[in-house]
Formats: structure tokens, sequence, C-alpha cells
């Protein structure tokens, strides 16, 4: 057996309780010069998309943003930094994750990766965090400093595997785990298996037609069975 997982982070993985969202909001606005930040929904996308749908929601120009967007990129991941120890007081790791990331990471054949919408220092940050960053190959996944656009996300982590491990992983091998109809719309585009969990707060996930959904990953023995059956 060979199988790649390729892990979401937030509310997937973990729950910041708001954090990094917060820093997401204060890197906008101190780049941006925003005295009001405008919501725009964060699940499920990457940073630089975020930074910018924040960005035209403010009725910045184009150009503007397109000047301004590395710096706020930067500056999302110096907030997260200097939040690292309210994230790890706040934010906790998602019912059965330790044990089934742990699992899967004694199982013969199985490589764990990150497929995210973060920054890979974000990422990297919120993995550490919680303890997690020994059961991810991070070198090979795909983030959101890769590319703003996450339907690229999958196709880079399996470019990656093949360049760096030397693994070309067909369709039936490859899952990707997460937690919102664009963690879907991910897997679909990379040509890949997916299961989606309701911990992230998404609804109707059940009729997205993903390969397997679960309410979240406390029954580990499913979970498992699912991925690697």
């Amino acid at each position: 057996m060979r199988r790649l997982i390729l892990w979401d982070i937030d509310g997937t993985l973990i729950t910041s309780q708001g954090v990094g969202q917060r820093m997401m909001e204060e890197a906008a606005a101190a780049v941006g010069g925003l005295d009001v930040v405008p919501q725009v929904v964060m699940s499920g996308k990457t940073d630089p998309q975020i930074l910018r749908e924040i960005f035209v929601a403010a009725e910045l120009a184009d150009d503007h943003i397109d000047g301004i967007l590395p710096t706020a990129l930067a500056a999302a991941e110096a907030a997260l930094v200097g939040a690292e120890e309210e994230l790890r007081a706040s934010g906790r790791v998602l019912p059965g994750v330790q044990e089934l990331l742990e699992r899967l990471d004694a199982t013969p054949g199985v490589r764990q990766t990150l497929v995210t919408g973060n920054l890979t220092a974000n990422a990297a940050i919120k993995v550490a965090a919680f303890g997690l960053t020994h059961l991810f190959d991070a070198e090979i996944g795909g983030y959101g400093t890769d590319h703003a656009d996450r339907l690229e996300l999958v196709p880079i982590a399996l470019e990656r595997a093949q360049r760096f491990r030397d693994e070309t992983y067909h369709p039936d091998e490859a899952w990707v785990i997460g937690d919102t109809p664009n963690d879907l719309a991910c897997a679909r585009a990379g040509g890949v298996r997916c299961l989606l969990v309701g911990t992230g707060g998404q609804q109707g996930l059940d009729e997205l037609g993903a390969d397997a959904v679960l309410t979240d990953l406390s029954d580990v023995d499913r979970a498992f069975s699912i991925l690697t059956g």
C-alpha cells in the first residue's frame, strides 16, 4: 500500500479560535492604511486571495493592490510569528487528529504533507504551535506562497513528491483532507480523492460528492480505514 495524505490546516487539523483571522486583518489594516477592515470569508482560500479580497472590498485601486500585496503578505507572516504564544494558548488540535496523524505516520507506505492556503511560514508556525511538525513531509506540500489559486496546489504537491522523493501517486493513492467545498474542488482539480470533515463549521458537505465525509476525525479507526482501505 502507498498513500499520500494532503492535509488542510485550519478547521481540519486545528482551530486557531480566530487568532489567524485577526492577524490577517491586522496585516491588511497596517499595510493598506485601513481604519476598518472589510469582512471577507477566509475559509478555504489562500492567504494572497484573502488579502486581495480585503483590499478590493476596501475599494483600493487594482494597481495599488498589486503594489502592496507582497508587503501585506510579509506583514501577515510577521503578525503570526508575534502571535504564536496566543495561538498555542487559544487554539487546539481538533478531535482525533493527533491520533490519526500518528497512526498514519507509523504505517509503512504512507506519506503525509500539507496542502493549505496558508503561506509556507504561517503553515509551519501553526503546526509547530501544537507539536505536529514531525508528522509532515512539509517540503513537498503546496501552500498559498506557491500560488494564489488553491486549485493549483495539489498538482504542485504531486510534482514535488515526484521531484524530491521520486514518488508518483495514482489518483486512488492520494487524499486531500479538508473542511470546505474549496478543499474538494482542490482535490478534484488535482485528480485525487477527498475526505471532508465537518469541523470547520461548513454546512451541506454531504451533498457535494466527496469520496468520504465525516463529522470529525474522532472515530480514528473509521478515518484510518477510509484513507488506507
